[in-house]
């Protein structure tokens, strides 16, 4: 497999979201959403009409490319992430993915007992050579405008589909293995995990200059089985990952849906930055890790159906909640804006653009900048 080195890239020009990732001083609080590649804009519908499905979107360059930039041509934005899906590993495992319009993804074969499970093994990279030429292919035509995030599902979370076949309400199917079987789960896990850290080395050696893993079910756990099934792969995750690459530094993120409660244990992940749900208050937050993570989030998606005055309130009460970053040489506590969660497809997208004037302006004038 080939990969182009970041030697081969532009040069970076807006690196203020790199910097407060590494809680170094930034001018004003970087900004990008969840999801923010997708169906509430309408050029992406186009796109995606003209791709046939979600798949064939995800899987050509050029579409994946397109849709990537298309936030960035709208909306100030100060990072782009990879348009592909969380599910794309085990789909590389021989599972089968599929997506019907206006349903959620779903896998011919479901992982639920031991001869399913014997079968898995970490994929040949080479399956996934779509998302490596996307991933080189965003970061050239993006030409230094801003850094590009690449990404992965978590161990626990990849397992959660795997199990189950589908989306859950109530994680039944996963939740059964894991009390009942918890050493096919293990195993699940263990599989998961070094595949992730490949995958996301990979993205990395093809240009992504920082990586999240969405621990997206994390908090559906019991206290106890979280530190047990998930936050001990992700760690094993982490500790695989590259630090740097070509001589820049690759940060990474650390979001898990549902997870304040563990956010002190979280504390001691190999991460640069720790992303939080609207649960999560950021003053507590940032007195219990701020002094060695940034914090990256966190306000409530469904904030974007208010008009845009309601916008620019919440985004005042977010920045405050957080409180004036860290300036100056060295290191301190530093802030990334974005959602708690994903943008709902029903977001006005001249919402979205009052939400990025607000953090932008509001974020200045904290500092002291005009």
């Amino acid at each position: 497999m080939t990969t182009s080195p970041t030697t081969a890239f532009a040069p970076l020009r807006n690196d203020t979201f790199l910097r407060a990732c590494l809680r170094q001083a930034t001018d004003y609080t970087p900004l990008w959403m969840m999801r923010q590649a997708g169906r509430f804009l309408p050029e992406y519908r186009a796109t995606r009409a003209k791709a046939g499905s979600f798949m064939g979107l995800a899987t050509n360059v050029d579409y994946a490319t397109e849709v990537t930039l298309q936030p960035l041509d709208r909306f100030p934005i100060d990072a782009a992430i990879l348009f592909s899906d969380i599910l794309t590993v085990p789909d590389a495992m021989g599972l089968g993915l599929s997506f019907a319009l206006g349903e959620g993804p779903k896998f011919a074969t479901a992982v639920r007992d031991e001869a399913t499970v014997a079968k898995l093994e970490v994929p040949d990279m080479v399956k996934l050579q779509y998302v490596f030429d996307a991933v080189t292919s965003i970061r050239k035509a993006l030409n230094g405008r801003v850094p590009l995030i690449g990404f992965s599902g978590s161990p626990w979370t990849l397992a959660c589909y795997m199990v189950e076949g589908a989306g859950s309400d109530d994680y039944r199917l996963v939740k059964t293995m894991m009390y009942s079987r918890p050493d096919l789960m293990h195993r699940i896990l263990e599989i998961n995990a070094d595949a992730v850290a490949l995958y996301l080395n990979t993205q990395i050696e093809a240009g992504a200059q920082a990586v999240m893993v969405f621990d997206s079910w994390g908090g559906v756990l019991a206290d106890g089985a979280f530190q047990e099934f998930s936050l001990a792969y992700t760690r094993r995750v982490l500790a695989k990952l590259h630090k740097t690459w070509d001589g820049a530094t690759i940060p990474s993120i650390v979001f898990t849906k549902g997870g304040g409660l563990w956010l002190d244990e979280m504390e001691s992940l190999d991460c640069n930055a720790l992303g939080l749900d609207w649960t999560v208050n950021l003053t507590k937050a940032r007195a219990l890790v701020g002094g060695s993570k940034a914090l990256q989030g966190n306000l409530d998606p469904n904030v974007l159906f208010a008009p845009p005055e309601k916008i620019e309130a919440e985004v005042i009460k977010v920045l405050n909640a957080f409180g004036t970053p860290h300036s100056g040489s060295g290191l301190g506590p530093t802030h990334i804006f974005n959602l708690g969660h994903g943008i709902s497809q029903h977001t006005p997208p001249e919402h979205v653009a009052a939400l990025v004037e607000a953090v932008h302006k509001h974020s200045r004038l904290m500092r002291g900048a005009c």
